[in-house]
């Protein structure tokens, strides 16, 4: 069985690379920024720099440059997608979480097949094309073979001219088998969290169950990537320790995957602890990230993996999500439930979800505030489908081309929920977002989204490039 080597993670260099960074001085940060603007990522020392910002000057340049590389690569789009929660049983007792085992607060939940397929036409149906397929680190009778049959019901599930495109994984770490056998179920990408890369804390904060083991669920990514999954996202509960130490510990983690397999993360998610039932550490952060910082850590994020996707749950305010956007945010939840069963009861019931939303939204009202903005709200999914993931992914990233097959397909499945599913005053916002668009893309990627938004509108659906 393939383990990362157990110094993946080191601790005492994390510490003295912030030591030596000290408070870099305005020349210094400068100079870090003017290299962010290259494209090319940052090291460790340049991330320790921007970490100790606090002039409202260098912030303003630091958020003024996470914006300009967060354009250059991924222009003006953002994807977004549905959580589908199938189970809420679990055999860890994580001290932040509402599932963790020892919790007697929540009403204990996994979904049946039929269920699932409810839950997933309700999705369609308000216009999801992509979900992250969610459950407890438990299962039901039949273990695994749960998780496979639900994603084979959630493809399997159509109403109307709607169906989901994508699948999306967040599950237990597996073995190598399990990993092989999900990747047959054609996901696209399988998420998993440390949640904390430092040791001490994660012993503490995890004291049973086989999350316990700090090194199986770390090797989750390099089992993947093993069994043949290329696409992974990985990501950390901030709040649970100094953010500035997780920030370097993941990049270690990226430097890792990449130096080992050729290519990082797909993308990196960003959640910060938030209320949860009977999980009271959830309500009281060990190291609690101000909103200032939460906005400061996305923007070296984006700096530094610049064509890494950063996601951004519903877990923050509407307000906040706003801001992030502009900082190298590139894909959001949208109309979320983290309770099992809740898109098709109506409501995120009291005290039955994962932890507590800051957005609770429609998906209808997130996508015109999105346009609003001057985004494009784009369900694509032709990458998983074309095989563009991994290293071929970064192949057309990097050079910048990408843009041509993002920006039109954005567009296209943005004119397909317009069509099908859209409100009318978000209809009216979309047209416009659309046509401003279109004028801002080079002549070729212009005249390539013109023909897939004209075979929308003649009714044509799922159409990409």
């Amino acid at each position: 069985m393939i383990q990362p080597d157990s110094h993946v993670i080191n601790e005492e260099q994390v510490w003295a690379t912030l030591t030596a960074a000290g408070r870099a001085d305005t020349s210094r940060v400068r100079a870090v920024l003017a290299r962010a603007r290259g494209l090319g990522g940052l090291a460790a020392e340049d991330v320790a720099a921007l970490a100790g910002i606090s002039d409202p000057e260098l912030l303003g340049e630091l958020f003024e440059t996470a914006r300009a590389v967060k354009e250059e690569i991924y222009g003006r789009r953002l994807v977004l997608f549905a959580p589908l929660y199938v189970s809420n049983l679990c055999g860890n007792d994580c001290a932040y979480c509402a599932f963790r085992a020892s919790n007697r607060e929540i009403q204990r939940r996994a979904l049946t097949q039929a269920e699932i397929a409810r839950e997933t036409q309700v999705l369609v149906e308000q216009g999801h094309k992509r979900v992250l397929l969610v459950a407890g680190e438990s299962y039901p009778r039949e273990g695994f073979d749960y998780i496979l049959r639900a994603i084979d019901t959630v493809y399997a599930t159509t109403s109307g001219r709607g169906e989901i495109r994508r699948i999306n994984v967040n599950v237990a770490p597996l073995s190598e088998l399990e990993f092989r056998r999900l990747k047959e179920r054609r996901i696209g990408t399988y998420q998993l969290f440390q949640e904390t890369y430092h040791h001490e804390t994660y012993a503490t904060v995890h004291p049973r169950g086989r999350k316990a083991d700090y090194d199986w669920r770390l090797g989750a990514i390099d089992r993947a990537f093993v069994a043949g999954i290329d696409d992974v996202g990985i990501g950390v509960l901030f709040g649970l320790f100094d953010w500035r130490f997780e920030l370097l510990a993941l990049l270690q983690h990226i430097r890792y995957l990449e130096a080992r397999f050729g290519v990082g993360p797909h993308t990196i998610s960003v959640p910060r602890l938030e209320p949860a039932t009977g999980a009271d550490m959830a309500s009281h952060p060990p190291r609690p990230v101000s909103d200032l910082d939460f906005r400061k850590l996305v923007a070296i994020l984006r700096l530094t993996v610049p064509y890494t996707g950063i996601i951004m749950s519903t877990r923050e305010s509407v307000e906040l999500r706003r801001e992030t956007f502009a900082l190298g945010v590139s894909q959001i939840s949208a109309g979320s439930r983290t309770n099992p069963g809740g898109y098709a009861d109506g409501a995120d019931e009291e005290g039955a979800g994962q932890f507590c939303l800051g957005d609770h939204r429609p998906l209808d009202e997130v996508i015109r505030d999105v346009a609003q903005l001057g985004y494009v709200p784009s369900f694509c999914t032709a990458c998983y489908r074309l095989g563009r993931t991994g290293a071929d992914f970064m192949d057309l990233a990097k050079p910048g081309a990408i843009k041509q097959h993002c920006e039109p397909n954005a567009l296209a499945t943005f004119q397909e929920y317009l069509a099908d599913y859209a409100s009318p005053a978000t209809r009216s916002f979309g047209e416009t977002c659309v046509a401003e668009r279109l004028a801002d893309l080079s002549p070729a990627s212009r005249r390539r989204a013109e023909d897939m938004l004209a075979r929308v509108r003649a009714g044509e659906r799922d159409v990409y490039c």
